[in-house]
């Protein structure tokens, strides 16, 4: 008999779609102030892609193009974020040396089930991070296929801080990125960015499921006319979030 586990309720908020921001939707439609209502803890971007955020402890950062992080003004504005409510169920720690796909496959064995939303939380000391940033781009806005082409990657070696983030299932493709994505801030909160790849030294894990998704669509004229589910979907995502 498979065993079951019961989590609580916790809730995943989303404001707008993946599949949105591929399309050039990168107009603000929400606050960080109003997006702090609904989670501590996540990540997304900023209008006009002008940068990474991370959410940390109820605080938004956002991390520029050149590697370097601030908090966020809370009238500042998102076209689209992630964010919760850090509960976590689940906690231990990592293997030393571990990359970012090993640290994957524990994960996976980890966790009940494929089928829900996990937030995650990495916290130590890594002897590699490898990230990038978007740029601010202005209207009229292309895909971000083609935006994020030429981003710059920033390394950084022997560095402690977090990477924080979600594993997403499969069938939320468009809706959000599907696997793991995680954005990552050093403790001095002075620089990070979208992960790309990792090496561990030494680190433990949060890990928070939700059994609930809560999206809010913009309600706006491009929103409203763009092309949401595009046939090369799993490429696009693949392509702005890996550069492989």
């Amino acid at each position: 008999m498979t065993e079951t586990r019961t989590f609580p309720r916790n809730a995943v908020f989303q404001t707008s779609l993946m599949s949105a921001l591929l399309d050039g939707i990168y107009q603000g439609n929400m606050t960080i102030g109003e997006l702090l209502t609904h989670g501590s803890f996540g990540l997304g971007t900023f209008e006009g892609l002008d940068g990474e955020m991370i959410v940390l402890d109820g605080v938004s950062y956002q991390m520029r193009v050149d590697g370097t992080v601030h908090p966020a003004a809370l009238d500042q504005v998102t076209p689209f974020a992630v964010v919760t409510n850090l509960v976590p169920q689940i906690r231990a720690d990592l293997p030393d040396g571990a990359t970012g796909d090993e640290v994957a496959a524990f994960v996976d064995r980890l966790i009940p089930s494929p089928n829900y939303v996990y937030a995650l939380r990495i916290t130590g000391t890594f002897s590699e991070v490898r990230t990038r940033t978007v740029a601010k781009q202005e209207p009229p806005y292309i895909p971000m296929a083609q935006s994020s082409k030429d981003e710059p990657v920033q390394t950084w070696s022997n560095v402690s801080g977090v990477l924080g983030g979600f594993r997403t299932p499969q069938y939320l493709m468009g809706v959000s990125v599907p696997g793991y994505h995680v954005h990552f801030v050093n403790d001095e909160r002075s620089h990070g960015g979208h992960v790309l790849s990792y090496r561990l030294q030494h680190a433990s894990i949060e890990i928070s499921p939700a059994m609930s998704l809560d999206v809010s669509l913009p309600d706006t004229p491009s929103f409203q006319g763009a092309n949401l589910l595009p046939d090369d979907l799993a490429e696009q995502i693949h392509s702005t979030e890996q550069h492989s």
